[in-house]
């Protein structure tokens, strides 16, 4: 036995006696994430493209007083092992001690989702079909008679709208008879006289040397073998080296049969039969199609517009941009309410806290810093409903179809379009679940090249510095701004990606295949649960990991404290000052200019002690370096704090111009203190924001990068050459913008 299955299998004996495990399957985009929600009660994102469940999930309900552990498994279309959610599927039902699955299939696509019903009944699973989206079926003049495909499946048949919770209870009822029941006899098929023959005998050989019994029938291994399926193929040659021998004999000799007589594999004969079999019994009296009513034909021609190889891919430009408009339209107002409110609580606190480190910890470290960051959330919160939209609407995944065609001329594969876009291809998502994303991909290079080009993605954790920036420094064209910056992100990603794919991650390409969803109109409560869960996870980051990165930051720049002998002659000269200007009229032009030259005292101050600070002395250590870029120390320090967290740029910027400002009466928001500062401008803004959009990945992006790449010289890899790319690139733009507007 493989070590990959002991530990499934570890895993599984850890289940509780008595707990009834149902597994729910099923294509992408087939509702069964929907289905996971309504029977656990979990919130989960419900997108309408292929491939948002990449990983397993569980969750727990009661049913009529029984016990249910249910298995979202990863969505698939087959149980043929080339992509990591189909292996983890398998396993899953092979492993993990299912009692029944629910197989929940889109009624109107039912030739295409039974193939996945078909290999799981060869696999001799009790299976319940539930043929979820019945209403679209319905208006789409669809039929389908369900005691006639149960009666030629022999298997409960259960008409379901997930969304009304419809044939959910009896879905589950029926799964757990079946369960209750136990294993069933596995389906088998012919596949013609050839294949049958070396099917017979390898299941002969496999059921008397009882090779993978504990976890497979002897059929489906026969079967797998003849497909030439390596992850079984592996796991019998570890489990018995010698019989294995013996069936990849009887395999080799079949298939040089069928490639000789057909100039085809035996993997191509076996899906042919499969499919031929699902043909005939949906034409046995099972679906009816009124010709008038076609929902499929409908979207097909919105596609000859919106996926033209012209028109699309303007329209979907402006779709963005207009994305973009509309969040700094609309979320200016909220952003500063939030503003405000945060400026009345540092105020709060510094009226009731006495002056000191503990005020200086509460009002620049906490409120300044997690303040900043949170000031986006409206604007985020915006931007991640039209992303919603997009995605439920069905145009994420033409999106995808439409890169694909780009893609290929870069050496990545179709497949890595999905990856990009949750990462932050169209702001607002997260290199951690891309990164994830990659398993879809079957190739290991395409993979590895789609990982390492991911994190230039705009992701949420970076869309607060673009946010600041871009309304700071160019409030006319902010929204111009950000979609380039997002246009930016895809540039670079594809460019590297070809010198990649044309270098040191050489390989062959594989082909693509994704299926087109209908259109259909997301539901409000579908598009605000999205906006909301993505908001609030980004809101528990700030409260959490940001909360400790910015209280670590406003220590490292506030230790160790200015020696009294330097503080001492500026605090004199400004307690003089002030015994000055309090002598003098309160509108008398001496004493603002008294006032005047005390803030700027203040202010030379403050810049003393944060450059005597740790982080102080790090940042001017690095500045010589940064400067060609146009960066000072206090931005260095910002940068270095992103490595842990993008979302620490802002924040720790926050602390260090709070920090810098020592006059509570006169705080400003950080993007007016930016604007104020001579040091800033239109070509430090740009040089900075694509600095943040290139360089190294956050530190649990580079874990997972670890994880999925299998090495952690690739992870030394993003971050070196990721950084040394962003500096060339912002010290680039930094000179030639500096001198055009001069």
């Amino acid at each position: 036995m493989s070590g990959v299955v002991k530990d499934y299998a570890e895993y599984a004996a850890r289940d509780k006696a008595g707990i009834i495990r149902i597994a729910l399957a099923g294509n992408p985009n087939c509702g069964k994430t929907t289905v996971f929600n309504r029977y656990t009660g979990a919130r989960q994102h419900v997108g309408n493209y292929p491939g948002v469940t990449v990983d397993r999930k569980e969750g727990h309900a009661e049913f009529d007083g029984k016990n249910i552990t249910i298995v979202d498994l990863p969505g698939t279309y087959s149980l043929t092992a080339y992509s990591q959610e189909e292996l983890v599927a398998r396993r899953e039902l092979a492993l993990s001690r299912v009692g029944a699955v629910i197989d929940i299939v889109d009624a109107s696509a039912m030739e295409r989702n039974l193939l996945l019903t078909v290999q799981m009944l060869e696999m001799g699973m009790p299976v319940v079909l539930a043929c979820n989206m019945m209403d679209e079926a319905r208006e789409a003049g669809i039929e389908i008679n369900m005691g006639r495909l149960g009666e030629l499946l022999d298997i409960p048949v259960v008409p379901m709208v997930a969304k009304d919770g419809e044939g959910l209870k009896q879905a589950m009822q029926a799964a757990i008879d079946m369960a209750q029941k136990g294993p069933r006899k596995p389906l088998r098929l012919s596949y013609g006289p050839d294949i049958d023959s070396a099917l017979l005998e390898l299941e002969n050989i496999i059921e008397e040397s009882g090779l993978l019994s504990n976890i497979y029938q002897p059929r489906f291994v026969a079967v797998k073998l003849v497909e030439n399926d390596q992850d079984i193929l592996k796991e019998a040659r570890n489990a018995d080296p010698e019989i294995c021998a013996k069936l990849e004999a009887i395999c080799n000799k079949v298939a040089a049969h069928v490639r000789d007589t057909f100039a085809t594999d035996t993997e191509s004969v076996v899906t042919d039969h499969r499919y031929g079999y699902i043909h005939s019994l949906l034409k046995d009296g099972v679906i009816y199609r009124d010709p008038a009513k076609d929902r499929l034909a409908m979207s097909d021609k919105i596609d000859k517009v919106l996926t033209n190889a012209f028109l699309g891919p303007l329209i979907m430009l402006g779709v963005l941009y207009l994305m973009y408009q509309i969040t700094f339209e609309v979320g200016a107002y909220p952003q500063g309410w939030v503003e405000d409110g945060f400026d009345l609580l540092g105020d709060f606190f510094t009226d009731i806290l006495p002056e000191g480190l503990v005020c200086s910890l509460v009002v620049d470290g906490i409120i300044a810093g997690v303040g900043g960051v949170l000031s986006f959330v409206p604007l985020i919160m915006i931007m991640f409903a039209l992303i919603s939209f997009l995605e439920d609407s069905g145009y994420m995944a033409r999106m995808a179809y439409m890169m694909d065609r780009i893609f290929r001329f870069f050496g990545l594969h179709g497949a890595s379009v999905m990856p990009y876009v949750i990462s932050g291809g169209i702001a607002g998502g997260c290199a951690i679940p891309g990164a994830m994303a990659t398993r879809t991909l079957r190739s290991p290079k395409e993979k590895l090249a789609t990982l390492l080009t991911l994190p230039y993605m705009t992701c949420g954790a970076k869309l607060p510095v673009f946010l600041l920036l871009a309304g700071a420094f160019f409030p006319e064209n902010a929204a111009t701004v950000m979609f380039c910056i997002m246009l930016a992100g895809w540039i670079f990603a594809l460019l590297v990606a070809k010198l990649l794919r044309s270098s040191i991650v050489k390989g062959e390409a594989t082909p693509f295949v994704m299926e087109l969803p209908p259109y259909r109109m997301p539901t409000l409560f579908s598009v605000l649960l999205h906006c909301w869960e993505r908001a609030w996870m980004y809101i528990k980051k700030a409260g959490t990991v940001l909360l400790a990165i910015s209280v670590i930051i406003w220590a490292a720049m506030t230790f160790p404290e200015l020696p009294e002998d330097r503080a001492e002659p500026f605090e004199q000269k400004i307690a003089a000052l002030e015994e000055k200007a309090g002598a003098l009229a309160k509108d008398s032009d001496e004493r603002k200019a008294l006032e005047e030259e005390i803030a700027g005292l203040n202010d030379e101050l403050g810049e003393e002690k944060l450059l005597y600070s740790v982080a102080g002395r790090l940042g001017k250590w690095i500045e010589p370096a940064t400067r060609p870029a146009g960066f000072d120390w206090r931005t260095d320090i910002a940068l270095l704090a992103g490595v842990a967290a993008k979302e620490a740029v802002v924040s720790t910027m926050g602390t260090a111009w709070a920090l810098g400002e020592q006059d509570p009466d006169d705080a400003e928001p950080l993007a007016e203190r930016l604007k104020a500062d001579p040091g800033w401008s239109q070509a430090t803004a740009l040089a900075l924001m694509l600095f943040v959009l290139l360089y190294s990945p956050c530190f649990v992006a580079l874990v997972v990068i670890r994880q999925e790449a299998g090495s952690w010289g690739w992870v030394a890899f993003s971050i070196l050459f990721n950084t040394a790319m962003a500096y060339g690139v912002a010290v680039f733009i930094y000179q030639v913008y500096k001198h055009l507007a001069a």
